[in-house]
């Protein structure tokens, strides 16, 4: 019995690829594609909100359509704080989710606004400039991505002393 070596051939691949919708992880903000889009409005207009249950009083985050305590759908928004403090947080050095891979290093953290612990990255700080209990305060960021549609997220920033 002889061997037959397996056919094969070379294949290039790009050296870059635009970001595919699915890998995009920044929501469509409209009514159209999600139930939460008035806190996409609210940050579009210099607000962080989230939902609160007006029949159980829970606060969520992210924000919700349906009660995660009672499975109300009797919900409203609230205003959060714009100041908070570091309540942990981390660098990211090496692998980034795709779409983030040039920014690389860059800080996640979880800020404290009283109410609830939400995740966000750190921005204008390094690991070493950072502590667990710094005051941060809300950045809003205009996402300029693969999409016609006008996005906005959040992040924050250390305050200056």
């Amino acid at each position: 019995m002889t061997r037959e070596d397996p056919p094969r051939e070379t294949i290039s691949i790009p050296n870059e690829v635009d970001l595919p919708r699915l890998l995009d992880f920044y929501d469509l903000q409209d009514a159209e594609h999600t139930g939460i889009h008035e806190f996409y409005d609210n940050l579009r207009n210099g607000e962080l909100t989230t939902t609160t249950c007006d029949d159980c009083g829970a606060v969520h985050f992210p924000p919700r359509i349906v009660c995660p305590e009672c499975l109300s759908d009797d919900l409203s928004y609230t205003s959060l704080p714009h100041e908070g403090t570091l309540h942990s947080f981390t660098e990211v050095r090496g692998t980034a989710a795709i779409g983030m891979t040039d920014d690389t290093p860059f800080v996640a953290g979880v800020v404290d606004l009283g109410d609830v612990r939400l995740s966000a990255r750190v921005d204008d700080a390094s690991h070493e400039d950072l502590a667990i209990g710094d005051p941060v305060r809300l950045k809003i960021v205009d996402i300029d991505g693969p999409t016609d549609q006008d996005r906005v997220f959040y992040r924050f920033v250390p305050v200056e002393d």
